[in-house]
């Protein structure tokens, strides 16, 4: 199976249209105030109006409420949620409250980091594999940087997996053939300055994507 793509922190029409007629499966709405991706829930709520039926819509939360996690589900017409900072138990509890497919973030930099992706069975229904923040970060994700891909050869997934962190139409090939990853996820590499998307950067990513 080809790879696909999630472009992530998406926040005007022009953007977001690219991103679906460059053949993204996914994209990103970024529910967390610190972000510089940071979404209002009127702006979600337009944005989500244009995302054609094909194209699932994911919310990403940093270990949000129930509150917030309602009403961006509901302005954002949310199909994913995927949440950073959450243990395996408040993921399996959002997944089964909110009804929606859960993915869990893993922020990744040693072989050790990747210990803790066998408590998301049965919690989660798929696993983000990040770059690890530098420490004292206001954000988890979205920060440019990639870990050693290669931390992944020979490792089993216990779940369906998707490669995140410092991904860009340069090296997106690459991270593919290294890694086999299924999904792609892509926020800061597509931007011309934090939270500013470009349309050309998301069009060569996503045709980068395509050609692996």
């Amino acid at each position: 199976m080809p790879a696909t793509a999630k472009i992530c922190g998406l926040s005007t029409p022009e953007t977001l249209d690219a991103a679906t007629t460059g053949g993204a499966s996914h994209i990103g709405f970024v529910f967390f105030p610190p972000s510089p991706r940071h979404l209002s829930f009127d702006k979600a709520q337009g944005l989500a109006a244009r995302v054609p039926g094909h194209v699932a819509r994911v919310g990403v939360f940093v270990d949000p409420d129930d509150a917030l996690l309602d009403t961006a589900i509901a302005a954002g017409r949310l199909d994913v949620i995927q949440l950073h900072k959450v243990t395996p138990e408040r993921s399996a509890a959002v997944k089964a409250r909110t009804g929606r497919e859960t993915w869990a973030a893993l922020a990744v930099k040693t072989r050790t980091d990747l210990v803790s992706a066998a408590g998301f069975r049965g919690a989660a229904d798929r696993l983000l594999y990040d770059a690890k923040a530098p420490e004292g970060a206001k954000v988890p994700g979205g920060t440019g940087l990639r870990f050693d891909w290669n931390l992944l050869d020979g490792f089993a997934h216990p779940l369906p997996w998707i490669l995140s962190g410092g991904l860009d139409a340069g090296n997106v090939g690459e991270a593919i053939r290294v890694t086999g990853a299924p999904l792609v996820d892509v926020s800061s590499g597509i931007e011309t300055a934090p939270g500013i998307k470009d349309v050309d950067k998301i069009a060569a990513f996503l045709k980068a994507v395509a050609r692996s």
